[in-house]
């Protein structure tokens, strides 16, 4: 029952957001007595910070597939971007906004894990597209790293509607690879771009 639980609220936190959604709006969405939810859970904070390791987890998992089907670096950002669309498209708020916003403490706590993360695949992406010729030999990786999730993550809190934050996020992909290229990856990113785009 407790998985059922942080299963139906991550829904609905994505889907309406954090704050909005009361822990009576989660147990009728569920047919069960708030205090089934009260059972597993004392207070909302910790459904919230539950529901966050649940949606951490999923990202990686789908990341971690995207990359082991062999896309060239250029390829395998837009399909980890097209995952992120998909996930989050029935979202009208950014859920980084809320949490910034709302529950601050559990904000640091997502952002530090998802900075830690992203950090490595981040430069196994540089280092594929270096290897592959599709990004330039002499990038230094860490630096370019750190410029890619400033961007990303810095504009992502600042956002309240996740469309403009998907839009913004595709215009960082596209700068990011530019500023990386070979005339080769620029090639790749056109192309890219404009399937992206269909």
């Amino acid at each position: 029952m407790k998985e059922k639980i942080i299963s139906k609220a991550t829904e609905l936190f994505l889907k309406l957001g954090f704050k909005s959604v009361t822990m009576d709006d989660i147990a009728g969405e569920m047919c069960i007595s708030k205090k089934t939810i009260y059972k597993y859970f004392c207070n909302k904070e910790i459904l919230i910070e539950e529901g966050t390791v649940i949606i951490h987890e999923k990202i990686h998992q789908v990341i971690s597939t995207i990359i082991t089907k062999k896309y060239n670096a250029i390829e395998e950002n837009f399909e980890i971007r097209k995952m992120f669309k998909e996930m989050f498209q029935s979202s009208d708020t950014s859920p980084i906004y809320q949490l910034k916003r709302h529950y601050p403490e559990i904000h640091g706590k997502v952002m530090s894990r998802e900075i830690e993360e992203c950090n490595t695949v981040f430069k196994q992406n540089i280092a594929k597209g270096i290897e592959q010729g599709l990004y330039r030999k002499e990038i230094e990786i860490e630096n370019y790293v750190k410029f890619y999730y400033t961007l990303i993550f810095g504009i992502k809190e600042g956002i309240v509607s996740e469309k403009e934050g998907q839009e913004l996020e595709l215009k960082i992909l596209e700068y990011h690879t530019r500023a990386m290229a070979t005339s080769e990856g620029i090639i790749e990113l056109e192309k890219q771009l404009q399937n992206y785009n269909q």
